[in-house]
């Protein structure tokens, strides 16, 4: 092997561990969730924003960096990306309040999305042929062992030393991965030189973000009416008509605005954010409403368990890591199971697997999910689940692609990518909602059994819903408001259970639309990799790669 050749799969090795960077981080961050309330006090509302806050960004401005980096570098955009990521974790490790938490959790999404499409364009840039299916094995393999270690790592870190750490761990791994890079990555750009969709990028960034505050905020500004005086960015709302309606109403406004004038530079012959030409393909739309509706299921109820498992349950922080490990297990055990399918079994159907096994894992979690069941009935649903998310994720992407022009493969490829950060958003605003709307109604409900006076049980109501279950804990402590707890704990499991459910029902959803994708896919796939002499096992380029430079 040549010193060129070490060199290239060395840097595999620091790409494959810049994205676990961002793997590490969600998976530690869900874990070490109950310690920030805990610690910050911080509202339920709070708790959606400190996961929805990095999704939102990384999601609105995945596609810009990716088109940005062809540019300028993508080295150079990976190294900035990481150094915004590492200073970000900084601010949040020393945040000592929700909103400081939340303003760096928003800078983390500018630096993962400047993360993820480098590695893949880096990786598409810097292999050929069989080479590029095995980097790009090892570069999904990491992200799978990453997924099993980062609620461990963050179980340990909390309960060990304190939350803050969830984020300080970044800082080592960014200095490691900055200097392994510079040293063994080289540099590569793309051929495309026009300009950026600025406007395009604009109108994605005010969609997202006016649709999830709309989805958040419902339950505590009212969905048409105020509920009470409102204050936003301390200026006090001064319309009875709730700020929610208009915002929902500017997410719609901003998706006809995004489409209209991405049609206008395609018919001039500019670049736009996404290939609308693209969507005229069955598979390819249909796979796309797929990829979100599942993403919606699958991301969105990561929020509701680690709450469940340390309020309800009282685990800490390393106990609730360990029983997450099930389903990081299942996911991790799926790639053996889609490897041995391969080139035996459609690829569709193997999606279609994943998603009935989620359904399955995540549908059956709902029903043990009580507050005194025993933690090992839990391992089972919860290792199902994740053999689901396995095997859906890792065959899916292939799926949506199969009839998509050779030509146009890293467009569409970005695409996809983004249709499932689209979906994450929104499963933790939507699922979040659900958690925390029917916890308020069914505590509400029992207090009204048990005949507690309206003052005290709007009261209790608050505290529970405001703390995502934190005081329970509290009420637990008191001999007088023991019954109460006990009805916090029952309601916040109802409301675990429903968001569970709603999961559950979204990937059924999302199994109804893989029914248009057909089942050729992999001979498609396979067909075009022998014209094209490329490893039918290596993933389309990321937008903007056809002809990409390397620089040594």
């Amino acid at each position: 092997m040549t010193d060129l050749s070490r060199r290239r799969w060395a840097g595999l090795v620091f790409i494959s561990v810049a994205v676990s960077l961002i793997i590490v981080d969600s998976t530690i961050v869900n874990v070490a969730i109950p310690a920030i309330v805990d610690d910050l006090g911080i509202s339920s509302t709070e708790v959606q924003w400190v996961q929805e806050a990095y999704t939102l960004v990384f999601a609105a401005l995945l596609l810009v960096f990716g088109s940005i980096a062809d540019r300028v570098g993508r080295k150079r955009m990976l190294l900035i990306g990481v150094v915004i990521f590492a200073a970000s974790s900084i601010l949040a490790a020393l945040s000592t309040s929700g909103g400081l938490l939340i303003a760096a959790r928003f800078v983390q999404g500018v630096g993962g999305a400047m993360i993820l499409p480098t590695t893949l364009s880096l990786i598409n840039a810097t292999f050929r042929g069989r080479e590029r299916g095995i980097a790009f094995a090892v570069w999904g393999s990491t992200i799978g062992g990453m997924a099993a270690v980062g609620p461990l790592l963050g179980g340990w870190l909390t309960t060990a030393f304190s939350w803050h750490w969830a984020f300080g761990i970044n800082i080592p791994l960014g200095i490691l991965i900055f200097v392994g890079v510079m040293l063994t990555v080289a540099e590569s750009r793309g051929t495309d030189t026009r300009r950026t969709d600025g406007v395009g990028a604009a109108l994605s960034v005010i969609t997202m973000a006016a649709l999830v505050f709309g989805l958040i905020e419902g339950r505590n500004y009212g969905w048409w009416t105020t509920d009470g005086s409102i204050e936003l960015a301390g200026v006090t709302w001064p319309w009875e008509l709730s700020p929610v309606p208009i915002a929902l109403a500017v997410a719609v406004l901003g998706v006809a605005a995004f489409i209209a004038w991405g049609l206008q530079r395609r018919r001039r012959g500019r670049s736009t954010l996404l290939s609308f030409d693209l969507f005229r393909i069955p598979s390819f739309r249909n796979g796309n409403i797929a990829a979100t509706i599942v993403s919606l299921g699958e991301f969105g109820v990561i929020l509701a368990l680690p709450l469940w498992l340390q309020f309800v349950l009282g685990f800490d922080a390393l106990q609730t890591g360990l029983v997450l490990l099930a389903l990081a297990i299942g996911s991790f055990f799926a790639s053996g199971v889609a490897g041995a399918a391969s080139g035996k079994v459609a690829p569709v159907w193997v999606v279609r697997a994943g998603l009935i096994a989620e359904i399955i894992g995540i549908g059956g979690l709902g029903f043990v999910i009580t507050p005194d069941v025993n933690w090992v009935l839990l391992l089972p649903f919860l290792f199902v689940y994740g053999l689901g998310v396995g095997l859906a994720t890792a065959q899916l992407t292939g799926v949506v692609l199969a009839d998509v022009p050779v030509a146009e493969g890293g467009q569409a490829s970005g695409t996809q990518s983004t249709a499932r950060q689209v979906g994450a958003a929104l499963g933790i605003a939507v699922l979040g909602t659900i958690l925390f709307t029917s916890t308020s109604a069914a505590l509400t409900a029992s207090l009204d059994d048990q005949g507690v006076p309206a003052a005290q049980r709007d009261q209790v109501v608050s505290s529970v819903v405001d703390s995502a279950g934190g005081a329970i804990a509290g009420l637990r402590q008191n001999p007088d408001t023991a019954r109460i707890a006990d009805a916090a704990a029952q309601a916040f499991s109802d409301g675990t259970r429903y968001a569970t459910w709603a999961a559950a029902g979204f990937l059924m959803v999302g199994l109804a639309a893989t029914a248009s994708l057909g089942s050729g896919g992999a001979g498609r796939a396979q067909g075009r990799a022998a014209e094209t002499g490329e490893d039918a096992s290596a993933s389309p380029a990321p937008a903007g790669l056809s002809g990409p430079t390397v620089k040594e």
